[in-house]
């Protein structure tokens, strides 16, 4: 059985070069997320909802085999980021912070099979935020990408630079959330080695 993998046939969107900023346009997808708030280092909320992701994302996977004869990847942790001052992503007020959490899904995978999943997951396991675990599907459209290396706490020069210069030069405005996918598992990888793509959705001014 082919194992699908979302970093491999939609690559432009998972590996993007860490010379500099690249537009992507990103399609219509579908996610498993669930919405919270406050600093990701210290909020149970957060906690929780990336324990109710991946127990409900790995439940698809294995039931995939048997209802559609396909198997595949989980994909990257991703996150999308809000805030009211979009300078605080810069300053790193974590706590001004409102997340939503999310794993994508292959395009096979129907609302039935994510709301099955969850169903069987609660069965198993008590886990607060599987109440919140919903299927989202949005496209983004045309976005402003790169691979971020390190600390998430050393994000903010690229993201000043983005906000400040590269989005200024070229007549773009925001779009949309800020937007995190997580290629490296922060409990095996030292934090220098970290492996981030930042996107950021945006228009013609």
């Amino acid at each position: 059985m082919d194992k699908y993998d979302c970093k491999k046939e939609r690559k432009r969107l998972y590996a993007p070069s860490t010379g500099g900023f690249a537009l992507v346009d990103v399609p219509e997808l579908t996610y498993i997320a669930v919405d919270g708030h406050g600093d990701p280092n210290t909020s149970p909320e957060y906690a929780a909802a990336v324990e109710a992701l991946y127990a409900t994302a790995y439940t698809i996977k294995f039931a995939s085999k048997i209802a559609h004869g396909r198997d595949f990847v989980v994909g990257p942790l991703e996150g999308l980021w809000r805030a009211a001052d979009p300078r605080s992503f810069i300053t790193r007020d974590k706590d001004s912070w409102d997340w939503t959490m999310m794993i994508v899904q292959p395009d096979w995978i129907t609302t039935a099979d994510i709301e099955d999943a969850r169903s069987a997951v609660a069965a198993k396991k008590e886990l607060p935020a599987l109440d919140l675990l919903r299927p989202l599907t949005f496209i983004e459209g045309v976005s402003v990408q790169i691979l971020h290396l390190g600390s998430y706490d050393d994000e903010a020069p690229t993201l000043a630079r983005l906000h400040d210069e590269f989005m200024p030069e070229h007549g773009l405005v925001f779009n949309g959330d800020h937007h995190e996918i997580y290629l490296s598992d922060p409990r095996r990888t030292a934090p220098a080695k970290l492996r981030t793509v930042l996107r950021q959705p945006v228009r013609p001014a």
